[in-house]
């Protein structure tokens, strides 16, 4: 066990000081112990260290936005204990870990296991609502439906201690750091870089999980050049918990055979290896509708300054939403497509770019300006992106009332009809 300052990770050892080192990283809302019956033979071979997310089992809540972050902490961690090169296995957003280690620190890596694991977790906005899910109601809608997308429902009914045990190990997280968590999924996507990873991987999904299935494993097997598939049958999402043994045998077998030596025992030198072919990519099967619309053209960047409309495309998107921005670019037209560009360079790439003000702030701005100026047809749009900015309902309803006062109760009143109805939509956990 540890004390955790927060730039590292809280963190157990198992198994003999002297074997190489084994990690086994989390699934949000989990802790270590998700791990624990594979732990007992694993540690045969291996010294096994698992960690915790921040605000994740008792571990100090030190929230962390993006799986860099993440990776940050546990090398440094790793780096405090003198651990240097180790073999590592990772459940869901602790299969992201393992990817994001694989292509930015692969002299470390000796092996690779991802389970459950996909290039990009569904969409930026799925994670994003349930961030604002758990903002709004805390984490106990999640907690409780989390059996459901855990585990098959035979195995919940007929393992009702289980389900319970994962139950509360959601309800125990901290929500600002799961809130953090959501958006570290929501901006993952390595899908154009897979074919960087260069250690032997094992990518193994229980054939049942409806999070990251089948396809997305073959998608990563499909991408990585050393990579091989492995379906566990009768198992859902977390496939640790529910087919231990399966999931026990399949490690052992890769990480026993497929360990990429770190160094040349006869002579005590380190290999040096060189970094692996990097073939040129096709565009992800489902690209961005920006791709197929006819911009104006694009005035000239000043030399070595961002691009305006990439940053505001960005920020438009991480605010109003994907499905929104692609609807609106979808909809434009040779005669609104300079609007739309203007739209997304000038406002979302100079104004919400500014450091001035937080977005916070500017979504309050924003639904109080949209009001006073009468233009309603767009509050139901930034009372979403007010949502995702981090305004919790209450807060927005202070907001409409203050127009109320300075702009007028018809405007308001109709205001309110609108949020009320997208609050609803975007706070309650869909079935």
């Amino acid at each position: 066990m540890s004390e955790t300052p927060p730039n590292t990770l809280q963190y157990r050892f198992d198994g003999r000081e002297d074997a190489p080192v084994l990690i086994l990283g989390p699934s949000l809302g989990t802790t270590w112990h998700m791990w624990d019956r594979q732990v007992p033979e694993l540690t045969k071979q291996w010294r096994v260290f698992r960690f915790d997310l921040p605000g994740h089992g008792g571990a100090p809540a030190h929230p962390a936005d993006s799986v860099s972050d993440l990776v940050t902490r546990l090398l440094a961690t790793l780096d405090g204990l003198g651990v240097q090169r180790f073999g590592y296995a990772g459940c869901a957003l602790g299969g992201a870990i393992g990817i994001e280690l694989a292509l930015r620190h692969p002299e470390r890596l000796a092996s690779l296991a991802l389970i459950a694991t996909s290039p990009r977790f569904g969409t930026p906005d799925e994670f994003r609502q349930r961030g604002v899910i758990v903002r709004t109601n805390g984490l106990d809608p999640i907690a409780r439906t989390s059996p459901e997308r855990w585990f098959t429902s035979g195995f919940a009914a007929a393992q009702p201690a289980i389900t319970d045990w994962a139950v509360q190990m959601v309800r125990t997280t901290d929500p600002g750091c799961y809130i953090a968590a959501c958006e570290a999924l929501a901006v993952f996507d390595s899908r154009a870089d897979l074919g960087h990873v260069g250690v032997p991987t094992l990518v193994l999904v229980g054939s049942d999980d409806q999070v990251t299935g089948p396809a997305e494993a073959r998608t990563l097997v499909a991408g990585i050049r050393d990579a091989r598939l492995a379906v566990v049958p009768g198992a859902s999402h977390l496939v640790p918990v529910e087919q231990p043994g399966a999931v026990t045998d399949l490690l052992v077998r890769h990480f026993s055979t497929a360990w990429h030596p770190g160094y040349d025992s006869t002579s005590g030198q380190m290999a040096i290896v060189g970094p692996p072919v990097r073939p040129v990519l096709a565009a992800p099967a489902q690209a961005s509708p920006i791709a197929e619309i006819a911009p104006a053209p694009v005035p000239a960047q000043v030399p070595g300054g961002p691009d305006r409309y990439d940053t505001g495309l960005k920020i438009r998107r991480e605010v109003l939403g994907d499905a929104h921005v692609d609807e609106a670019l979808a909809e434009a037209e040779d005669f609104s497509a300079d609007f739309q560009e203007l739209l997304t360079r000038y406002a979302w790439g100079e104004i919400w770019d500014r450091p001035g003000l937080d977005r916070r702030t500017r979504s309050c701005v924003a639904l109080t300006a949209l009001v006073a100026g009468g233009h309603l047809q767009d509050v139901a749009a930034h009372t979403r992106a007010a949502l995702r900015t981090g305004l919790t309902p209450d807060e927005i309803k202070e907001v409409l009332l203050q127009t109320a006062v300075y702009c007028g109760i018809p405007a308001a009143g109709a205001a309110f009809r609108t949020a009320q109805q997208v609050i609803h939509e975007e706070t309650t956990l869909a079935e």
